[in-house]
C-alpha cells in the first residue's frame, strides 16, 4: 500500500497502463528531478507493481500485472458477502 500512496507514483502506473516506457519518456511528465524519478520506480519495483528489463542504455518499464490481479483476487474476496 505504501507504493500507492504517493500521487506520482500512482501517476506512473497509469503511464505504463498505456505502454510501456523508458525513464527517460516517463519523466516527461514530471517536473521533479531523474533521481526522484528513479526512487519512486525503485519503489513500484520493491512492490512488484512494475518490472524492467534493459535495451541497450535504457531500462524499459512495465506493469506486473499478474501482482495487480493477485490484489484484485484479494479485495474482491475481502469485501466478498457472506
Amino acid at each position: 500500500m505504501r507504493a500507492l500512496s504517493d500521487p506520482a507514483r500512482r501517476r506512473i502506473l497509469e503511464l505504463l497502463k498505456t505502454k510501456d516506457m523508458a525513464a527517460g519518456e516517463i519523466a516527461g511528465d514530471f517536473s521533479f528531478t531523474l533521481p526522484t524519478l528513479s526512487h519512486h520506480l525503485n519503489v513500484l519495483k520493491q512492490a512488484g507493481l512494475v518490472t524492467s528489463r534493459r535495451r541497450g542504455q535504457e531500462l524499459i518499464y512495465s506493469l506486473n500485472l499478474s501482482v495487480f490481479e493477485e490484489v484484485t483476487k484479494a479485495l474482491i474476496n475481502f469485501f466478498k458477502i457472506k
